[in-house]
């Protein structure tokens, strides 16, 4: 189990980040659609999983606008933002905002995406939501980045995704 922090408060996760160089584990989630959504999606293309606990909290939002406008931009990339947010709260969030060049997926019937991905948050206030984290993954779904935010609220690090890709 990996620690991380909200506002002070010690969480446990439940393991860790995918490691480098490792295939990226499946998995089966739901677009603001209600669309499925797999790994297997995105081959030939690097994603960014952009993974956080809520859309409705300033953070998550703020990563959400980041990643929209900075890695949407690269050749051979797609981004995906993964919460345990009802898929209607994320296209409700995407429409609002204007956000066309990311995706939003749904753990809500997926709770194995967070111990496969090693983010679910065991305890806290938090707890059963998606820690803050970004895992880079390349064309051939191998890991090249990975990111467990320490603390929650603060925001991933952009400049090391967009290095990594």
């Amino acid at each position: 189990m990996a620690k991380i922090s909200s506002r002070g408060e010690i969480v446990e996760t439940s393991g860790e980040l995918p490691e480098l160089g490792s295939k990226a584990p499946d998995f089966a989630l739901r677009k603001a659609d209600l669309s499925p959504v797999a790994l297997a999606d995105y081959a030939g293309t690097r994603l960014v999983l952009n993974i956080f606990p809520s859309i409705d909290t300033p953070t998550c939002a703020k990563s959400v606008r980041q990643f929209n406008e900075r890695a949407a931009a690269l050749p051979n990339t797609r981004v995906l933002c993964v919460s345990a947010d009802l898929p209607f709260a994320l296209g409700r969030f995407c429409g609002a905002e204007g956000i066309d060049n990311v995706e939003t997926a749904s753990v809500y019937r997926s709770p194995a995406f967070g111990r496969d991905y090693g983010v679910y948050m065991a305890d806290g206030r938090l707890g059963g939501l998606l820690a803050r984290a970004v895992v880079v993954v390349d064309e051939h779904g191998k890991v090249i980045h990975r990111e467990l935010v320490p603390e929650i609220a603060q925001e991933p690090d952009y400049d090391a995704v967009i290095a990594a890709l």
